[in-house]
């Protein structure tokens, strides 16, 4: 036979009233109107074939059914409460495990953890550096700042800022190469590619209306930190994203020699589990991603 269990809800409304022996004052505790605890204690009573509360006046009383099922199911309701507590304050005490790309880490985000820590010294941040997209049912993370176009089934997502990208090359680079008067001059100089963002060339030359030639032996870096690293070097020139080398663009270890810039449809988002959207810990970490975001946009 299958456990007969009464609606949770209207449960919790019953426990509510008869400790304080008041639909009124359950009713602010709950933040309901009165009306809204007297149905629900009429669906629990509809649920059980019993009265539990007698209406006189001036106030309310217990039935001896009501006295009895409180007696019996007040400590165990109380017990789940209590033990949905200490799981949650114990999980708050945990570190927040985040996914995170390794450029983003190293050129926005590492720069700006110390004033989080500062805001809640209690947070302790665990950071994975993976390209590879956030899988909740198979990742051991609690969130992940991810690029791409915002649909992730199963989470909830908010947007930190677009995408973009230009050329940069160090400027030491310029004094003694060619100058640079049109797009396709940019190819008077050696052209870094990061291997995650390859197309990158491709589509700001499209952008112009332009075809980039091919190249026979392309100088391929593996990730976008390295890329951007040769191009601070004098390497050659790296189509760079402004919100991320935003550093290396005021102190000019960095300048655009060429002023177009191409947005892309993608956006960085913080993403989490939904069922994770009211932690405490996650919300304060988006609410300042979020502040420190729009400082960029």
């Amino acid at each position: 036979m299958s456990a007969r269990l009464p609606p949770l809800n209207p449960l919790h409304v019953f426990v509510c009233a008869a400790r304080h022996c008041s639909f009124t004052r359950a009713a602010e505790e709950l933040s309901v109107s009165q009306s809204a605890v007297s149905r629900q204690v009429a669906v629990l009573e509809h649920f059980l074939g019993l009265r539990l509360f007698l209406r006189e006046r001036p106030g309310l009383r217990l039935t001896p059914d009501g006295v009895q099922y409180l007696a019996e199911v007040g400590p165990a309701f109380q017990a789940i409460v209590d033990a949905t507590d200490r799981l949650t304050q114990t999980s708050e005490r945990e570190p927040l495990r985040l996914q995170v790309y390794q450029t983003f880490m190293a050129k926005w985000l590492m720069r700006r953890l110390p004033e989080f820590q500062a805001l809640h010294p209690e947070v302790q941040i665990r950071i994975n550096s993976s390209v590879v997209p956030v899988d909740f049912t198979r990742h051991r993370v609690d969130a992940a700042i991810q690029l791409g176009n915002g649909d992730w089934p199963g989470t909830q997502v908010t947007l930190l800022f677009g995408d973009s990208f230009e050329p940069v090359c160090s400027p030491k680079l310029l004094e003694t190469g060619p100058p640079i008067e049109r797009p396709l001059d940019l190819l008077r100089y050696p052209v870094l590619h990061s291997h995650y963002r390859r197309r990158d060339w491709d589509h700001w030359f499209a952008s112009l209306g332009l075809v980039i030639p091919k190249e026979e032996q392309p100088t391929i870096f593996p990730s976008s930190l390295l890329t951007y690293q040769a191009a601070v070097d004098g390497l050659g020139i790296a189509m760079g994203q402004p919100t991320m080398l935003k550093t290396e663009l005021d102190n000019r270890s960095l300048v655009c020699p060429y002023p177009h810039s191409v947005k892309r449809d993608l956006a960085y988002y913080f993403v989490i589990p939904e069922a994770m959207g009211n932690r405490r810990r996650l919300r304060n970490f988006r609410n300042w991603l979020v502040k420190e975001a729009g400082k960029d946009r």
